[in-house]
């Protein structure tokens, strides 16, 4: 067996693994690169309704195929007047000429938000409202942005399509917040 020992930060870390080494990217702060077509969706627990009720996108994504949205927060002007309408209004379409098995709506707000933000539009049935509550699925997208005014760290706004775990189309806003190329009307135009 090898003893491996690197410097990090200043400190000696060993290991005793053997025939394995030890990835400074893991043990650095350095956040992933931003998720991009032909990758994975990680796999992540994201929650609907209550904090009781974890709903996991490795589960939600497999064999399907799902439009994931993100928006920096329920009830905000831009995600209430635009972005979520027009994905409730094109959920019947998306899902019938387009072969999309679910449309989900993810934002880092708490769970019990997005379930009143779903009630207000009338998303039942049409768009699922998933609470990432510690933003680990947005980090591990890497679509953060920092938005004081709105609580700090939150999500781009963006649109995915995932079929069977594997990113198919993606749709980042070039400042992070517009709403242009990641609406509803956009999906499956690329």
């Amino acid at each position: 067996m090898r003893v491996l020992s690197c410097k990090f930060l200043g400190r000696v870390v060993n290991s005793a693994l053997p025939r394995q080494i030890i990835s400074l990217r893991s043990l650095s702060k350095t956040s992933a690169a931003m998720v991009k077509v032909g990758d994975s969706l990680p796999a992540v627990d994201l929650f609907e309704d209550s904090p009781a009720n974890k709903i996991n996108t490795g589960d939600l994504v497999n064999g399907k195929k799902v439009i994931i949205f993100g928006v920096p927060g329920a009830f905000t002007p831009g995600c209430s007047k635009t972005h979520l309408p027009g994905y409730v209004s094109s959920a019947d379409e998306l899902k019938s000429k387009q072969g999309v098995d679910e449309i989900v709506c993810v934002s880092v707000n708490d769970p019990f938000v997005m379930s009143a933000w779903g009630k207000e539009h009338g998303a039942a049935g049409k768009v699922r409202l998933l609470a990432d509550p510690a933003g680990g699925f947005t980090k591990a997208l890497d679509v953060t942005i920092d938005l004081p005014p709105l609580g700090g760290v939150r999500s781009k706004r963006y649109s995915l399509v995932v079929e069977n775990g594997k990113v198919t189309e993606l749709n980042v806003e070039p400042d992070g917040t517009g709403l242009s190329c990641s609406l509803a009307n956009n999906i499956g135009k690329k």
